[in-house]
């Protein structure tokens, strides 16, 4: 099956492009690095983000929350990244780690949601606002980690009633099974499309090309 997008009713969604997940010298891009590398992370996702934005599609920024002292600590119920987090202050605030990567800076009509606690996008943000706000219904995901936020915010973004695609080259995880776990075992039961970054650019071009005649 073809995908089409409508590209007034897409949006990429860009999920935790920090220093600490995807540059050298990053808290956690040590852990990432092997499966970034063997699928092309940074390539895939500079690609998908300037393909959108040739398409005219929306990109949306969606954070975690930058850590800051005092975080977690007095939770009932911290989740076992969260407890990670409070050791090794990943994505701290106000530090390098806790930036953007550098080829990943939002752009003026771009959007950044507000910073998700946990692994969903959706969860205590205005995600779904802003999203409905942009008219979109189709949702694109990429970025980290593949089988954490990726299918948290997915799985969310779907029972919200979006169209959901994973892009199965434009993320990472820690191990190659997780990898698997994403896209071969979980993704298909919440997923309308996993492609990959060749395909869904592909849609786009197609798409930008057919809206131009």
């Amino acid at each position: 099956m073809t995908e089409t997008y409508d590209s007034r009713r897409t949006a990429v969604l860009l999920v935790d492009p920090y220093n600490d997940f995807l540059s050298e010298g990053g808290k956690i891009w040590p852990r990432v690095e092997p499966v970034a590398t063997k699928v092309g992370l940074l390539d895939h996702l500079r690609s998908v983000v300037a393909a959108a934005r040739e398409a005219g599609v929306q990109v949306i920024f969606v954070p975690h929350r930058r850590w800051e002292p005092g975080d977690y600590e007095t939770w009932d119920h911290p989740n076992p990244t969260q407890r990670q987090i409070m050791e090794r202050h990943s994505f701290a605030r106000g530090t390098w780690g806790g930036e953007f990567h550098p080829d990943f800076q939002p752009r003026p009509g771009d959007v950044v949601a507000r910073e998700h606690w946990a692994q969903s996008g959706f969860a205590n943000t205005d995600l779904d606002l802003q999203v409905k706000q942009h008219g979109i219904t189709h949702v694109v995901l990429i970025g980290l980690l593949a089988n954490t936020c990726i299918e948290s915010t997915g799985r969310f973004a779907m029972e919200l009633g979006y169209h959901v695609t994973l892009v199965s080259d434009a993320t990472a995880a820690f191990l190659p099974e997780m990898m698997i776990a994403a896209h071969e075992l979980n993704g298909p039961t919440f997923a309308h499309a996993i492609l990959t970054t060749e395909r869904l650019v592909g849609a786009f071009a197609a798409r930008t090309l057919q809206s131009s005649r």
